[in-house]
């Protein structure tokens, strides 16, 4: 049996997302993924219990070797400060996240530096450091799942804007009237997400269906789920026009339960995008993760790796 300092270095990431909860061990030169485990979150548990699950998957990643955990990254829904390590904005998705100290809790418990992301950044750092845009300097990321999250890739670093809230391309207004799950109407999160998905589906043909459903529904031929579908990818397709007309930004990374629907959602994007170019004159380039379910839980060990170096 190896000792402690014989004991293989790993940095762990964890992403806490409104349905499930994914833990990972990457090794410290490339932030490989060496093990990874899924579990459900119990969203309407609470923080305590949000965290415990996480807690107890890493507990089950480390059990058979017993890695050296150098330190643990987190991506967590919700608009987060990043210098106390507590979420300051959530859903309401998920019961008493808003105010909680997630760092503090996790050191507590695993005795080593913790560091809180929101998820959408930690993703486009993943896929920054290893994935779909590695290396580019300029990149909007975009999540769909639950709701639709955004994050900026400025000049080699990710800008956070002056109140934590930059990139939030999914908050942007211009897309109808209907509610958000924020308080606000018409943002491309009531189109795009995929709990959006189901409900603009539901809207047309009165079936209730998950995204999942409504997307094996279009690869059946059903027209409604077809159309809702296409309706998405030209929202999608606006906020990117967008995005490049504000920051000229051309290069987008797409990731999110929702992407897995890519061959429904790309081919209206890339015919929205093609009717109307943007301004610059140069082809905005979407791009699907490559990092896929790992990718905000590989950037945040990024993010701990980063500090800790």
């Amino acid at each position: 049996m190896s000792t402690p300092d014989q004991a293989p270095a790993v940095y762990a990431g964890v992403d806490i997302g409104g349905t499930t909860t994914q833990v990972v061990l990457c090794d410290p030169a490339r932030l490989a993924v060496v093990a990874a485990l899924e579990v459900p979150t119990p969203a309407a548990a609470g923080g305590t219990a949000m965290v415990r699950a996480a807690l107890d998957a890493l507990a089950a990643l480390l059990a058979p070797d017993t890695p050296r955990l150098l330190g643990v990254g987190v991506g967590a829904a919700g608009l987060v400060d990043t210098d106390t390590g507590r979420i300051l904005v959530a859903s309401d998705s998920f019961t008493d996240w808003a105010g909680f100290p997630v760092t503090a809790t996790l050191r507590a418990a695993l005795d080593v530096p913790v560091f809180l992301d929101n998820d959408v950044n930690a993703f486009l750092r993943g896929e920054v450091t290893g994935g779909a845009v590695t290396g580019e300097p300029y990149v909007l990321g975009m999540t769909l799942g639950t709701g639709v999250g955004g994050a900026l890739w400025l000049d080699g670093a990710l800008f956070d804007g002056p109140h934590g809230a930059a990139g939030e391309i999914g908050h942007v207004p211009g897309f109808g009237s209907l509610p958000c799950t924020c308080g606000g109407r018409g943002h491309l999160e009531t189109v795009a997400s995929g709990r959006s998905i189901a409900a603009r589906y539901a809207d047309r043909t009165g079936r209730v269906r998950t995204a999942l459903e409504v997307a094996e529904a279009a690869d059946g031929g059903d027209l409604d789920a077809v159309e809702v579908f296409r309706a998405a990818g030209t929202a999608i397709a606006r906020a990117l026009l967008i995005t490049a007309g504000v920051l000229d930004i051309t290069t987008t990374v797409i990731g999110g339960g929702v992407s897995r629907a890519w061959h429904l959602l790309q081919p209206a994007i890339t015919s929205a995008l093609s009717a109307e170019p943007p301004v610059s004159g140069r082809e905005l380039k979407v791009l699907r993760s490559q990092l896929g379910p790992h990718a905000v839980a590989v950037g945040a060990a990024s993010r701990a790796r980063s500090e800790l170096s």
